[in-house]
């Protein structure tokens, strides 16, 4: 099935919240305001002082760029803070753990997550949401749609910098199948039930996840 027939397949056969149009307004405007708080009391200073410590690291950009699937299967510049050293000629190649690319600098942000907060620049074009499936690299959604069926239902909605599936535990590398099917189903149980209170279950699960069970983040 091409991406049509799975999202009609998938509407037909469940019903969504997230095709309720007042829910996905107040959803937008809570993405704005939090992440327009964020900015202004913290983000501003802190996306300085991160962007220090990497030009004075390695050269290189600051920011690394990286097209992923958004809604629909559009392609999108996903941003994240440059965690490895800087080789313009690299090809994908998933993060591994004590991988030798990742900076000092990086090693601590990736340690706790803060490599995705441009993301919220993200938000502000419209690209990405607080929550939702975390959106991967074209090479791995290629990958595994030829393997799993309705694996690019996860692109009905917005991706998310956190996601029921990373709540749960569920992030950093993919070593096995096993990985990608309990991501995609926790990815599809969340456009199923998705309400505003449901976000804000998982944004606490998040925060509980990075405190205490964050040996994945690497």
């Amino acid at each position: 099935m091409n991406f049509k027939q799975e999202k009609d397949f998938f509407i037909n056969s469940y019903s969504l919240n997230y095709l309720d149009s007042i829910q996905v307004y107040s959803k937008r405007f809570i993405d704005l305001l939090l992440c327009s708080l964020f900015f202004v009391f913290v983000g501003w200073w802190f996306f300085l002082i991160v962007s220090i410590c990497i030009v004075i690291e390695s050269r290189g950009p600051v920011i690394f760029k990286q097209l992923r699937h958004g809604r629909n299967n559009r392609p999108f510049y996903c941003y994240k803070f440059r965690t490895m050293k800087y080789d313009p000629s690299r090809k994908f190649h998933q993060a591994q753990k004590n991988d030798p690319r990742i900076t000092k600098v990086g090693y601590f942000l990736r340690a706790t997550s803060l490599d995705e907060l441009p993301q919220i620049f993200n938000i502000f074009v419209g690209e990405m949401s607080i929550v939702g499936p975390r959106p991967h690299a074209l090479p791995m959604n290629r990958e595994y749609s030829e393997k799993i069926g309705r694996f690019m239902c996860r692109h009905m909605v917005k991706p998310g910098i956190t996601g029921l599936a990373q709540a749960k535990g569920y992030r950093g590398e993919i070593k096995d199948e096993k990985d990608i099917h309990f991501r995609l189903t926790y990815d599809l149980f969340y456009i199923k039930k998705w309400s505003l209170l449901f976000d804000f279950m998982i944004i606490i699960l998040t925060i509980k996840c990075l405190l205490f069970n964050n040996e994945k983040a690497y």
